[in-house]
């Protein structure tokens, strides 16, 4: 599993049914391609993030596919359409299999 990973995720937390609303997601990660060599010459092996998903109450939102091209520290905003009172389900997938997790609630009014 990587070190230091944290995802950090921005949802406003009321809304007006149906209104669309503003999320900003960033997660501290290396995103190590595998193309690059240590000072003893040896390639680091790949770890970056490879997919990253957003649900609402069980729905999908958003489901990105990454490759290696993708910065460190990958930064997503997006907008969603908020029907109802719920939980937004953040997922990052890293390459050594760990799912980076957070859920942020919010409230219909």
């Amino acid at each position: 599993m990587s070190s230091n990973v944290r995802p950090r995720v921005r949802v406003p937390s009321s809304a007006e049914a149906g209104e669309t609303v503003l999320i900003r997601t960033l997660i501290s990660h290396p995103m190590e391609s595998g193309n690059r060599r240590d000072n003893d010459g040896n390639i680091i092996p790949r770890s970056i993030i490879n997919r990253f998903t957003c649900d609402f109450n069980g729905e999908s939102v958003i489901d990105v596919a990454m490759e290696t091209s993708m910065s460190t520290n990958p930064y997503f905003e997006f907008e969603a359409v908020v029907p109802e009172s719920g939980e937004f389900t953040f997922k990052w997938y890293d390459d050594d299999g760990s799912v980076h997790e957070d859920v942020k609630a919010i409230t219909v009014g």
